[in-house]
């Protein structure tokens, strides 16, 4: 009996299974190109489809069971409350088949808990803005992935990145229907001199412990809500070079693809998020690696787009994947289009709604995924080793050390506009001295500057203060009446009314920066 009519046989029993769920008594069948998923009542299965491709090799029965158990190995620290185990499906001694049995193996599935179509992120995200919670919980999510990946190192990952951007073009120009001859030479020539230069920098991320054997297809339609909470799922299991790169570059994938479903609050939520909770220093450096990660996530969405785009017989979706194509592509070019870095300052006492104002205008603020968000109060809890929402002791807040809060977030201003990046800064300055020390900052780098000064009415801000909840900030309505007493000096700042709602205040601001 040859494999083709063996695996036939395993998927033939497969989708004679019972349910163990009157609610959902019909098997449910789901083919991709590499994959056939099974959807049994409470379970699903999942089989390699006994095939080859340049990126993969499922063509025998040692590797699909392979295959099965890495996947289990490398999704299981994500999603353990999907992945189950790698089975075997075994012909017994009467010729029945069964799973996990005692006869011979003809076949491997990957036994998982079943989840509903529709809690996948990516259909979520068709429904409206994400909320800002959901943002918060895909970067701990991110966070926590990292953290346990395995290490690797940065000289191969260059080596894969450099292999893309030819392979890359090379696809490219096989589609001339679809992308401009001179604009996939400008993306392939500024992809070789942007990658180059970061050469140093990659290998320098990679001896940091920044280049791991990640997820590596971290977007959204392999992100679910389960019990409320998002989980990573389905990482690339057939190849280690694809999973391996800087944790960046695995988080590009995500940001782009909430960049490119309009998702921009979301995406730069996510991005300031990571970068404030992930415990793997240096990242503010890594920034100027980040468009180039962006560009080729979205470069190779595109290719497959359009080699999709080849292989598809219905005219509507045809059509749907060349727009893809393209779309992707146009986010490729804009990564990587040269953008001067700017630096807005927020600043005003306690409660008058500096953070709030600083995620509504970040999105909007230098190249994607838009600005990063600095905050003292942030700051201050990652330099005490407490959490953010933790009450920090008095100490953290004598003069001495707030100066160590304002010295670091200075050096990490420096870093994050020196990579090319956007920023801002979000703390009291009450002083003149610490309003002129942020623009000297933003002069020494030769980048963009604009000072904001809010303010609201004293029962505004002790409000606002008493509502808060999971904030890093620790301020109190007794904080404010001391604050109210501080002499501000010179004001050059632009002022702005902040005791209304975001909305109205975010509208001055934007009036001012587009002044």
């Amino acid at each position: 009996m040859d494999q083709a009519e063996t695996q036939n046989q395993a998927l033939a029993y497969l989708s004679s299974l019972p349910s163990d769920d009157p609610q959902r008594p019909k098997v449910k069948r789901i083919d991709t190109h590499a994959n056939i998923v099974f959807l049994v009542g409470s379970k699903a299965y999942k089989v390699k489809r006994s095939v080859k491709f340049p990126f993969l090799d499922y063509s025998t029965l040692a590797l699909r069971e392979e295959a099965c158990k890495a996947e289990i190995t490398y999704n299981q620290p994500n999603a353990p409350q999907i992945y189950r185990q790698a089975l075997a499906i075994t012909r017994e001694a009467d010729g029945s088949l069964t799973l996990g049995g005692s006869g011979e193996a003809i076949e491997w599935a990957i036994e998982m808990n079943r989840f509903e179509h529709q809690h996948e992120l990516d259909i979520i995200a068709e429904e409206g803005p994400l909320p800002d919670s959901l943002s918060d919980r895909l970067a701990d999510m991110m966070v926590s992935a990292h953290e346990t990946a395995p290490l690797r190192q940065g000289s191969g990952f260059y080596s894969e990145l450099a292999s893309y951007v030819e392979q890359n073009d090379d696809a490219f120009r096989e589609h001339p229907d679809l992308f401009d001859a001179e604009s996939v030479r400008h993306l392939t020539e500024t992809s070789r001199t942007v990658l180059t230069s970061l050469h140093e920098l990659i290998l320098q991320r990679g001896e940091q412990g920044l280049v791991r054997r990640c997820h590596g297809d971290a977007h959204l339609r392999n992100i679910v809500l389960v019990d409320g909470a998002p989980v990573l799922f389905d990482a690339v299991e057939f190849s280690d070079a694809i999973a391996t790169g800087d944790v960046l570059y695995d988080l590009a994938f995500l940001l782009m693809d909430l960049w490119d479903r309009g998702q921009q609050r979301a995406a730069n939520r996510v991005f300031n998020r990571y970068l404030d909770k992930s415990r793997l220093d240096t990242h503010s450096e890594g920034l100027a690696a980040l468009p180039f990660y962006l560009m080729m996530r979205a470069a190779i969405r595109s290719k497959i787009a359009a080699s999709a785009a080849l292989n598809q017989s219905d005219p509507d979706q045809k059509q749907r994947e060349r727009d893809q194509a393209q779309a992707y592509f146009r986010h490729a070019l804009a990564f990587l289009e040269p953008s001067r870095p700017h630096l807005v300052a927020i600043g005003g006492l306690s409660g008058t709604g500096k953070t709030t104002l600083a995620y509504e205008i970040a999105p909007e603020i230098g190249r994607a995924p838009g600005a990063r968000v600095l905050r003292t109060d942030v700051m201050r809890k990652r330099l005490l080793g407490i959490a953010e929402t933790e009450q920090a002791p008095a100490e953290a807040y004598t003069r001495e050390a707030s100066q160590k809060v304002y010295h670091a977030l200075d050096e990490t201003i420096q870093t994050v506009l020196a990579a090319g990046h956007s920023a801002i800064i979000d703390a009291v300055f009450a002083a003149e001295s610490e309003r002129e020390r942020i623009e000297s900052i933003a002069a020494k780098v030769e980048c963009g500057f604009c000072g904001l000064w809010l303010s609201a009415p004293e029962k505004v801000l002790k409000a606002r203060v008493s509502a808060r909840e999971d904030d890093a900030s620790d301020a109190t309505p007794a904080i404010i009446d001391t604050q109210l007493g501080y002499d501000l000096g010179r004001m050059t700042w632009a002022e702005i009314d902040a005791g209304h709602n975001v909305d109205e205040t975010a509208a001055q601001v934007r009036r001012v920066l587009n002044g």
